[in-house]
């Protein structure tokens, strides 16, 4: 059993160091998978929400969940890449709060594809989904913001952000467009005491990132054993494992925390590694990291060139 002394350095100081208790944030996609994490995260430290998805069922649950938590909620159920929507929402976060400090921006996502497959029409929905709403977003929020004296923004980036992703490429392009949006950003609001960070997630298992794939690797990822899956991650991930949506919700509580209250324009990566492994694969049968396969792990995926 704790004595008072450590509950003092325990959760509460931590508390005291972090002061997100009694912060209102508002979060755009924070309905469902990675978005519910996040809000429920931000519930449990004590922040009353105002949340926005547009699966209204998911919506339904966690602000049922958040409540529960003993915060106020709000909630619209919106497409928020539709302009008229993402602006009623904040109508309606207005008329609910006399300001926030927090601000969320969840939304995105794509289709793998070939891009000599896309069209301009296609171009323009995976930028609006993955960068122009975000614009839309912060530029409604930032005058709220600042009547409660400033506060924190984080954008939800990508890996393929920094990197070269082949069948992702405009999405990538958004992407990476919205992170040095967001690095921009940072630097012409910190006056104004507005931090504005991106956070970059890989290979966590969520509904988007299964709905990114055709339907057939779908199947195929779910028809393989748990064993397959964990040789998989052992070689892509350096630690061996993929971020939870738990462990991307702490990072945005961090970022949105005073825990980091000198840090702004720049990206946490939440990855487990990927980021900094760069293209370095551990490869099995003893190879280990290198960018290509050597030896028998060569020799195994093309047998009819050994």
């Amino acid at each position: 059993m704790k004595t008072a002394g450590e509950d003092a350095v325990g959760e509460g100081y931590l508390d005291g160091r972090a002061k997100l208790g009694g912060r209102t944030a508002v979060v755009v996609g924070g309905g469902g998978g990675i978005g519910r994490a996040v809000s429920l995260g931000l519930a449990g430290a004590g922040v009353d929400l105002a949340i926005c998805d547009i699966d209204a069922e998911a919506l339904a649950a966690t602000v049922k969940d958040a409540q529960a938590l003993g915060v106020k909620v709000v909630s619209a159920h919106t497409d928020a890449t539709v302009t008229a929507q993402l602006s009623a929402f904040y109508d309606q976060v207005e008329a609910a709060f006399d300001g926030f400090e927090i601000l969320v921006n969840v939304v995105g996502g794509v289709k793998r594809g070939p891009f000599m497959e896309s069209t301009p029409e296609s171009w323009r929905a995976d930028i609006h989904r993955n960068y122009g709403y975000a614009l839309e977003s912060i530029h409604r929020a930032v005058p709220t913001m600042l009547k409660r004296g400033g506060g924190s923004i984080v954008n939800f980036t990508t890996i393929e952000a920094h990197r070269g992703a082949a069948t992702f490429s405009v999405y990538a392009g958004a992407k990476a467009g919205l992170t040095n949006f967001t690095r921009s950003l940072a630097v012409e609001l910190g006056a104004s005491n507005i931090r504005v960070n991106t956070l970059a997630s890989d290979s966590t298992p969520s509904a988007g990132n299964m709905n990114a794939i055709s339907a057939e690797l779908r199947a195929e990822a779910m028809a393989a054993t748990p064993e397959q899956h964990l040789g998989g991650r052992r070689m892509y991930i350096p630690m061996g494992r993929a971020a939870s949506v738990e462990d991307i919700a702490n990072g945005v509580l961090f970022l949105t925390s005073d825990l980091a209250a000198s840090i702004t324009g720049t990206t946490l990566h939440v990855d487990g590694g990927t980021y900094a492994s760069s293209g370095f694969i551990n490869w099995p049968y003893g190879v280990g990291y290198v960018p290509a396969p050597l030896g028998k792990a060569l020799t195994t995926l093309f047998p009819d060139e050994a």
